[in-house]
Order: structure tokens, then C-alpha cells, then sequence
């Protein structure tokens, strides 16, 4: 209780220093969490140019366009309308919103969403309008360019728009779909004067697209957005350059209630004054014939090509530039393209999810989870996103002859989550790969890289840790780092954000690093990565030998929260890191087979040997694996993640035979302990596993994270347990997570990071859960 106290004490003068005096965020703010929005739905955008989320409701209510920072304001300006005319008179204008604003009066307002419908598959989403009384359907479909193994149109910051229209009037209708922006995302910037529209063409290939720029002239990071639709032939497109969106709206509304098209003036707005915020629309028109179907194509690009992080010290270009340039000027060019290949990327993205979404022997929630859960991480979210990517580093001197070996001149940049600053959190990482390396290979092992190369430097920088008290460097040689940096500072640059613990003292970070070179080489078959990752492998095991104080060749945990569960104490051997570094031992052994490296595949075999005897003899206890040796009160406890390291193992097929580390009785008794203790001991079975369970059924709560379920963990516990053939089980473990997290919590693309029984939550959007490809690798 004490040093909890002497913790809290340390983090609040630490916190306050930092977010009072040095006006900075947090790296993890324990006092001012996000809060729960129960409205998001499908983001926008690819990988690494920023994305933009709308609500399930077809709001525009999150933002991430600054590498690293969330906005969440819906901005109300941002809306699509409808037009419908019959006969040369406008029957019926209605904004398809359930909102009834404070600004923009003018406008018809409140859509009855009785009459509204959503559904959404990540990277597509679909939202169904039922026009009351009108007898005609509109549905629009969203589509993203998330498309696994494409490194190109995958990294573009757009989203495209299909309004369908099915007329199911006796006569011809006439449909306008209006698209209206604000020039900025909601924060006070949007008023701080400078910013300016003006309407633009592109034509390519006999393509024309139309649409309007709103410049965003901030002083760091400045951005343009586009909003534009596709001319063809039947279908017209017209613009507003300017408007208010914090005035009444008046002169939009009848200016499309006039003739269901906007004026379309030429020329440039004027740039606002400082206080005042602008707003465009374009508008989508055609002739739908009775009983008749048409289609209308719009899209949001948003062009910030050039990005700083919090320092401003150096400058990064993103992926997308390389396709469309630097000069901040390709957001026409952007809309041109994303209106005219949308049809090839839902291609592409129902060859990739069809054998899955067909597989009658799958259930359900389990292809909702895989494909929706894979936009909650900030990666992909994925949830998340989240989702910084790759930023050129070309100006950036090489550290290392590694750093020339990426398979893209690129770097990935992933948050753990929303709210924790720290990218490629590297433990929490561990899980998450499954979806990058099974989805985009080159992004891991471009990652990997990174990683390596920061292993080879150090930073002797003195801080203290905000846990124990004590004062270390922040960096040492030759161990893996716990993250890349905080987008507030400047990330490869400066490492390790964070500053709960002295992560040079962590037991898992080394292992996990060893565990993905191999498993990395399995699903690729990349020998030239696997010989640049071997000296660095051979670095972080012999500083991970330390750990081994007693030589039997088993590491033991040092009476600290010295691992990714960074508030769980483990004293000596343990279940979860002395079962990694076995599974670590086991590979260093096959990659020196496979390099041919004999002298250090006989050294790591006699290591193996002896660890395997030590970790059976003090932590199986006839049914599973205690969580660790220490003797305490909670070392029987029954640890949910026990067998992390044999899921590494099965995913390299290295879980038989003269590899099989662990016993596989051994192994299937503790999956069955736990699915009967963890899983259906625990809620009546229909929240997944809790992290820690007493002998006896009754969660460990020695710790804050004990009594914890941890949604990735519970995927990576799936998939070890699909590996081993309790297929039922493992499904049944998993779907717990999925309905409390998407059906009971309302979390839908946000999943956390973790959960209590009585509905505690923390950290919202996590990639954690990502490791829910590891149960379709073990599936496939």
C-alpha cells in the first residue's frame, strides 16, 4: 500500500509538470482518461495519412490527421443532404442527420431514424435511408482503400461515397446529393484566420472529376481537404465555394431547394479573418427513371503530405507522397483517383474477405470481429485506427547498415492506443503483429528493423521512474526498447516514452523481439531478414542471460511488475516469461539449424535442455502452470496467458517433434484449466478469460490487472487453444470478448485494451486485439 501511495505521489508531480507548466500530454494520463462514446462507426482513409471516423449515425466525429494526436468534436457542418424533385418542384430536402443543431437553423433538420439503417465491415460500411413517405431508398456505401499485400493505394488518405438510388416512384425523379465540410476538424484553429476555398477540376483518361479545396493554412502541419464528386454522362456536379457554417444556412438550403442544384461560383473565397469559420458543398445530381436505379460518386481526400511531430525538429514526408508528391497539392489528384478505382479496391477487398465471410463453419460474430476488430488498433484501426504510418526518414542519417536492408524505404509508426503516446509499444506489439505480418508482411519486418536498430544504440540520458523511484539511463545497449517515442517528442530519435518502470529490467521485451524474427521468416520465407535479425537475436538473449541468476537455464522475474502486465507483480520463475524465454531458446536453436550456426545452436540447446527440466519441476502442478515460484499467497494463481509462449511456437510449427518445448498433456490440461476456471468460472463464461483465477474460481485480485480481461490476450489464448484442438473451446472463449465489447459496452470501433466484470474499461482502441489473426492463422 505504501508504494502505491509513494507511485501515486511520484505520477501526480510528474503530471502536473507536465501537462500544467509544459503544457505537453501525458504518455498515459491515469487522470483525464477518454471518454466512453457509445457513437463510432467505419473510419475513413488508408494506412498512415491520417483518418477520419464517422459515427454510426453519419456523423464526422473523430480525428486523426496529426501524426500521433485524436480530436473528438463532431462537426456538425459536415453533412450529406437530399434533394428530390419531381415535375420541375422540389418535393422533398431533408439532412440526413437525427440532429437538431444550434447553428445552421436554416437547414431541415431531424431524420427520423426510424427510417435509417447501418451495417459496416471494415474497411466498407454501409448506411440504408428510407426516405419517409417518398418511396425511395438511398444507400450509401464507404469504402476505404484497405487492402492487404498493397502498399500503394493502401497508404492514401481518401474515402469514397456510392449513394445508390432506387426509385420506387411511378415516375422519374430527380436526386441531388449535397456534400458540406467545414475547413477544419472543430478545434479552435478553424478559426484562427487564413484559411480559404476554391473550387477545382481534374480530368485524366477521359475522367472528370469535380469538386472544391478548403485550405487549411495552419503554421505546423497544414492540410488541404477536397470534397468532389465524379461527372459522367446523366450525372451533373455542382459547388459552393463558401459559406458559414456557424450562421443560419439560409442561402445554401434555397439555393439547393431552388432547382436542386448550388450556383457554382467561380474563383477563390476569401481567406477568414481571424474568429470566423468557412464551409463548402458540392453537389451531385441525376435523373432517376421510375421504378428506376442510379448511382452518384463523391469523395473526401485530405492532403498533409509534410508532418512534424511535437518537437518540430524534423521533418516526414508520408508513404503517399511518393505516389502523388510532397508539394500539398495532390488533393485533386487524390479525389481523381479514389473516384475512379474504388470499383478495383472492393475487388480486391471481397477476394481477401469472401472465403472467410462464405465459410459456413465459421460463426458470425467471429468475421465481424476479425475484419471490424482489425480497424480498432491505431494501426489499421483498425479501432483504431490509429493510424500513423510510415513517414520517410530519407533525411535521416543511416544508424546502422540495418537500416538500408527495410523491404519499403518507409517506417511504421503504430499507437498501442488512443490514449496511451508511446508508438510500437513493443509488448504490446508482440500480439498485434499477427494482423501485419499475415496482412502486410513488409510493414512488420520493415518495423522489425527499426526495432533492431534502436537495439544497437543506447541513450545514458538520467531520468526517474515514476513506479519505484529510482533513477536509470534511458536506454541501454543491446536491449529491446519498450517503444519507439511519443509523437509529442520525436520518435526513433528519442525512445522510450515511457516511465512507469526501467524497461531494461523487463523480461519479455528481448524474447518477443527473438519470437518474431522466426515466426516472421516462417510466414515469409525472407532468408535475407533472417541473417540481418541473427546478430541482433544473439545480442538481446545474451543480455537476457543475466535473468538466469541460479544457470539452470530458466530466467526468473526479478519481484517486480517486470513485464507487459506492468502492474502485476511475478517473483522468480514464472508461467508467462519463463514459458517465452523457453519458446525463445527453442527458436535461437532452429534459426542457427537453419544459418547453419552450429556452435550457437549447441549452446542454446544445452540451455533448453536444462530450462525445460527447471520450468516443469517448479511451476507444473499436475494441472496447469502456476503463475509463478515465488511461494506467495498468488503464485498458484491460474494466469490466463500461461501459454504464450507455446502459441508463438505453434504459429512457427515449432510445437512437436524434437522442437516441442513444452509437453503437449502438459499444454492441454492447462487450456482446459482455464477455459473451466478463467473462461466459464468467470461471468458465467460470456466475457472471455479473466487474466488471473484462484485454484479455488475466484479471480486473482492481488494486482489491477489481474482481475483484468484482456481482449487480446483472450485472441492469442483462442488461437493457442484452436492450435491444440479444442477448437469449441477456443471460439467460445473468444466470443465472450466480442459481445461484451461490441454488444453489451457499445465499444464498436474502440475496442480497449481491457475490461472489468462490472463494467470498468480502460484504454479505449487498443491494438492489443489485433492478435485475433492468430486464431485465423491457426484456423488456416
Amino acid at each position: 500500500l505504501l508504494s502505491y501511495r509513494s507511485f501515486a505521489c511520484r505520477y501526480f508531480r510528474w503530471w502536473y509538470k507536465k501537462t500544467r507548466i509544459e503544457k505537453k500530454s501525458a504518455f498515459i494520463d491515469l487522470l483525464c482518461a477518454v471518454p466512453l462514446q457509445q457513437i463510432y462507426g467505419c473510419p475513413l482513409g488508408g494506412i498512415g495519412g491520417g483518418t477520419i471516423t464517422r459515427g454510426w449515425r453519419g456523423e464526422f466525429c473523430r480525428w486523426q490527421l496529426n501524426p500521433g494526436i485524436y480530436h473528438y468534436e463532431t462537426v456538425i457542418a459536415d453533412q450529406f443532404t437530399v434533394c428530390l424533385r419531381c415535375k420541375g418542384q422540389t418535393v422533398y430536402q431533408q439532412v440526413l442527420s437525427v440532429e437538431r443543431p444550434s447553428t445552421l437553423q436554416g437547414w431541415n433538420w431531424g431524420y427520423c431514424g426510424h427510417y435509417a439503417f447501418y451495417h459496416a465491415l471494415y474497411p466498407r460500411a454501409w448506411m440504408v435511408y428510407e426516405l419517409p413517405g417518398q418511396n425511395v431508398v438511398l444507400t450509401c456505401r464507404q469504402v476505404s482503400p484497405v487492402i492487404p499485400h498493397d502498399y500503394k493505394d493502401s497508404s492514401l488518405p481518401v474515402g469514397v461515397f456510392i449513394w445508390e438510388v432506387e426509385n420506387g416512384r411511378d415516375e422519374d425523379v430527380e436526386v441531388s446529393i449535397m456534400f458540406s465540410l467545414q475547413n477544419g476538424t472543430g478545434k479552435k484553429e478553424d478559426r484562427g484566420g487564413g484559411h480559404w476555398n476554391e473550387p477545382f477540376t481534374f480530368e485524366k483518361e477521359g475522367e472528370r472529376v469535380a469538386g472544391v479545396l478548403l485550405h487549411h493554412c495552419t503554421r505546423v502541419n497544414p492540410f488541404t481537404f477536397a470534397i468532389s464528386a465524379r461527372e459522367k454522362a446523366g450525372t451533373g456536379v455542382t459547388h459552393l465555394t463558401a459559406f458559414n457554417p456557424a450562421g443560419l444556412g439560409r442561402e445554401v438550403w434555397q439555393d439547393l431547394l431552388q432547382d436542386g442544384r448550388l450556383d457554382s461560383p467561380a474563383g477563390r473565397s476569401s481567406p477568414t479573418e481571424k474568429g470566423e469559420v468557412t464551409a463548402a458543398a458540392v453537389c451531385a445530381s441525376c435523373r432517376v427513371p421510375a421504378r428506376g436505379h442510379r448511382m452518384l460518386e463523391l469523395a473526401l481526400a485530405w492532403d498533409m503530405p509534410r508532418v512534424h511531430f511535437g518537437s518540430k525538429e524534423k521533418l516526414h514526408l508520408r508513404r503517399y507522397t511518393r505516389f502523388f508528391g510532397s508539394g500539398g497539392d495532390a488533393a485533386p489528384a487524390l479525389s481523381h483517383y479514389a473516384l475512379t478505382h474504388y470499383e478495383e479496391w472492393e475487388r480486391k477487398i471481397e477476394a481477401w474477405q469472401k472465403p472467410i465471410l462464405e465459410n459456413s463453419q465459421l460463426p458470425a460474430w467471429y468475421k465481424s470481429a476479425l475484419f471490424n476488430a482489425s480497424n480498432g488498433s491505431p494501426c489499421l484501426r483498425w479501432e483504431g485506427a490509429h493510424r500513423p504510418w510510415p513517414c520517410g526518414r530519407e533525411d535521416l542519417p543511416l544508424l546502422s547498415p540495418l537500416c538500408g536492408r527495410s523491404p519499403i524505404p518507409h517506417h511504421l509508426l503504430v499507437l498501442p492506443g488512443q490514449e496511451y503516446r508511446m508508438y510500437n509499444t513493443y509488448d504490446v506489439h508482440f500480439y498485434a503483429s499477427f494482423a501485419l505480418v499475415m496482412l502486410w508482411p513488409k510493414l512488420q519486418i520493415s518495423l522489425q528493423y527499426d526495432i533492431a536498430v534502436t537495439v544497437m544504440n543506447e541513450d545514458v540520458q538520467p531520468r526517474q521512474y515514476l513506479m519505484c523511484g529510482q533513477t536509470a539511463q534511458v536506454k541501454l545497449k543491446n536491449v529491446v526498447p519498450h517503444d519507439i517515442g511519443d509523437p509529442g517528442d520525436e520518435p526513433w530519435q528519442r525512445v522510450n516514452a515511457y516511465l512507469m518502470h526501467d524497461t531494461a529490467d523487463w523480461k519479455d521485451l528481448n524474447l518477443k523481439f527473438v519470437l518474431q524474427v522466426y515466426r516472421d521468416y516462417c510466414l515469409t520465407q525472407d532468408s535475407l531478414y533472417l541473417r540481418d535479425m541473427w546478430p541482433v537475436c544473439q545480442a538481446v538473449m545474451e543480455s537476457e542471460l543475466k535473468f538466469d541468476m541460479d544457470n539452470d537455464g530458466l530466467i526468473e522475474n526479478g519481484g517486480f511488475a517486470d513485464q507487459t502486465y506492468d502492474a502485476w507483480v511475478v517473483n522468480g520463475a514464472s508461467a508467462y516469461c519463463g514459458g517465452l524465454w523457453l519458446a525463445a531458446v527453442c527458436v535461437m536453436c532452429k534459426i542457427a539449424e537453419v544459418l547453419e550456426d552450429a556452435e550457437i545452436q549447441q549452446k542454446y540447446t544445452d540451455i533448453l535442455c536444462r530450462g525445460k527440466e527447471a520450468f516443469e519441476r517448479m511451476l507444473w502442478n499436475g494441472k496447469y502452470y502456476n503463475y509463478d515460484s515465488s511461494g506467495s499467497d498468488t503464485s498458484s494463481s491460474i494466469m490466463s496467458d500461461q501459454c504464450a509462449g507455446q502459441w508463438f511456437l505453434g504459429a512457427c510449427g515449432l510445437d512437436q517433434g524434437e522442437f516441442e518445448v513444452f509437453p503437449k498433456s502438459h499444454v492441454v490440461s492447462a487450456l482446459k484449466t482455464i477455459f473451466e476456471k478463467n473462461v466459464m468460472s468467470f461471468a458465467g463464461g460470456t466475457m472471455g478469460a479473466v487474466n488471473g483465477m484462484r485454484p479455488d474460481g475466484v479471480p486473482d485480485t492481488s494486482s489491477v490487472q489481474s482481475d483484468e480481461v484482456w481482449i487480446g490476450v483472450v485472441y492469442a489464448l483462442a488461437a493457442t487453444m484452436i492450435q491444440e484442438g479444442l477448437v469449441e473451446e477456443g471460439f467460445r472463449t473468444a466470443e465472450g470478448c466480442y459481445r461484451t465489447v461490441w454488444e453489451r459496452l457499445g465499444m464498436a470501433f474502440q475496442t480497449p485494451e481491457a475490461y472489468r466484470e462490472k463494467k470498468v474499461y480502460r484504454s479505449l482502441a487498443y491494438m492489443r486485439p489485433l492478435s485475433i489473426w492468430s486464431m485465423q492463422l491457426a484456423l488456416e
